[in-house]
């Protein structure tokens, strides 16, 4: 009888032990997405704000323009 209550806390022991295992494991993959989306929202405002730089250059360029046309 002791033989059956030693192996039942042995084995909830190994339970637990798995169940710590499984979430570290989906704890690591949710830092992993996170990393990957904060990457990914850095680079898209790295654009946005290139993108709007080139578009003011391009608008001070054409008013320039229409200002040395107009003297």
């Amino acid at each position: 009888m002791s033989l059956l209550a030693a192996a039942g806390r042995l084995g909830s022991i190994a339970a637990l032990v798995a169940l710590l295992i499984v979430l570290v494991k989906q704890l690591i993959a949710l830092v992993g997405f996170l990393m990957i989306a904060i990457k990914i929202a850095l680079i898209l405002a790295f654009v946005a704000v290139m993108i709007t730089i080139v578009v003011l250059i391009l608008r001070t360029r054409g008013q320039r323009r229409r200002e040395a046309e107009g003297l």
